[in-house]
């Protein structure tokens, strides 16, 4: 077996994927769903309904606000309660509809079968016709980061793509649900990568896996030969060496195809690479086949100290609440929760945080696994130089962040951070890295858009 990987920095944090072989549950309905207008990279979306209103599961509540953006629908039947702000799992208050649930009636166009649909049954299927149900159906990046999915499938003139990746790596501790899918939906992700090496125009595909994951890469390995022998498509699946951050787009590409994407604004289709992730796939399938808009999605809730934890298929406003209780309730003592793994995860404030587009985890995280330690002087080991994924000096970029010298953040590219958190996680000092880096980032992209509206 030929494993692959990027080329520069990673490291190999606890695995801790507590809930591998834990069967997918179907989650309980919520009493009240919570819709934030901002589940995507781009404008909020902007509501359709107002209070009072009645819906299905699958009405759309919120149409696209811009171009890059994209529409929200219901994942519930019931009445619109009102259209106010709720704490997302930015922390923030942001605009939100709230719905009150009422039994669970749907959406007629949606085809709610079990019945695997293929694209030779489906003549009328042209490139363009699948991008626009993947732009009606809301879908957006579902690896965390919330791009709309249509945007990718049509690169700019000046790109070409040459082949669909798929990231089904995992590499963040804990999550599981993404390789749940790939063990429960294979023949799915599989129509869904079909589809959108259509909508791309290209004949290539990989689907990229660690191995720590045996079961996927055998089952998903010998359901390509099946599936794609006799089409003209070269897909095949790509295992890959177990490193964190494996999963982030530009070191998938490095990778699997070997190409090196440019740093900011260069994304991996001026490589020749278009990357989605193994729900974004599986939602593709659902949305172009089903007519099924996105609404719910696979969702790992996890910690050592939970009773049961285990993996969902939960609809999108539903309370985090709702699902740690399903696992047994918040365990005792002083916790932090995580929208997300503990490397990338969004500290929380509040369970009543509602699940989104981009949720694919919630881990509870004890106080004594949580706590740093206070933080020492610089001892300029360059450990953060040798982690770093993007070639970057973490321990400069840090402090010319906390002492606000933006123009050198910018100048020693700032920018290109994927805010992994590899850094930090390897300082033996306890340095504060990525916080700095963050903050820094976030200020110098502000100056960045200022000076080009300005232009």
């Amino acid at each position: 077996m030929n494993i692959k990987t990027f080329s520069i920095g990673g490291i190999h944090p606890e695995e801790n994927k507590l809930t591998h072989e834990v069967e997918t549950k179907v989650a309980n309905l919520p009493k009240q769903a919570v819709f934030p207008l901002s589940q995507h990279i781009g404008a909020p979306a902007v509501p359709v309904v107002q209070k009072g209103d009645k819906v299905k599961v699958g009405t759309m509540i919120a149409d696209a606000g811009g171009f890059v953006s994209a529409p929200i629908y219901s994942s519930v039947s019931g009445t619109v309660l009102k259209i106010d702000t709720a704490i997302d799992a930015t922390g923030y208050r942001k605009p939100a509809i709230i719905i009150n649930v009422e039994g669970d009636e749907w959406e007629e166009t949606i085809d709610r079968s079990d019945k695997l649909e293929t694209v030779k049954d489906h003549p009328e299927l042209t490139p363009e016709e699948i991008i626009n149900r993947v732009k009606t159906a809301g879908i957006t990046g579902m690896g965390g980061a919330g791009f709309p999915t249509f945007i990718k499938l049509t690169p700019p003139p000046t790109a070409k793509a040459e082949c669909v990746i798929i990231n089904a790596v995992e590499c963040e501790p804990y999550i599981t649900a993404d390789y749940r899918l790939m063990m429960e939906k294979a023949d799915e992700i599989l129509v869904g990568l079909e589809l959108l090496m259509m909508a791309a125009k290209v004949t290539t595909g990989y689907i990229g896996i660690e191995t720590n994951k045996p079961k996927a890469i055998d089952l998903l390995t010998k359901k390509c030969v099946e599936v794609f022998s006799a089409l003209k498509y070269h897909v095949e699946v790509v295992p890959l060496k177990q490193r964190y951050p494996q999963g982030g787009e530009k070191q998938l590409v490095d990778a699997v195809i070997n190409r090196q994407v440019p740093a900011p604004p260069a994304i991996p289709v001026n490589v020749g690479a278009i990357v989605q992730n193994v729900g974004t796939a599986y939602a593709v399938y659902e949305a172009v086949m089903k007519r099924k808009p996105l609404f719910e999605r696979y969702t790992t809730v996890t910690g050592k100290r939970l009773q049961s934890p285990g993996n969902f298929l939960v609809r999108m406003g539903t309370p985090m609440q709702d699902l740690i209780e399903a696992c047994g309730g918040m365990p005792e003592g002083d916790n932090k929760l995580l929208a997300g793994g503990p490397m990338m995860g969004k500290a929380l404030t509040s369970t009543e945080v509602p699940i989104c587009k981009g949720t694919n985890s919630v881990t509870i995280i004890s106080d004594d696994e949580a706590r740093r330690k206070e933080p020492q002087p610089c001892i300029r080991c360059a450990k953060c130089v040798g982690v770093c994924p993007m070639g970057l000096e973490p321990y400069l970029l840090a402090k010319v962040s906390e002492v606000k010298n933006w123009e050198r953040a910018e100048r020693e590219d700032i920018v290109s951070c994927i805010e992994c958190g590899s850094c930090q996680f390897t300082c033996p000092a306890h340095r504060p890295l990525l916080d700095n880096i963050h903050q820094g980032k976030s200020t110098v992209m502000g100056i960045i858009r200022a000076r080009a509206a300005k232009k």
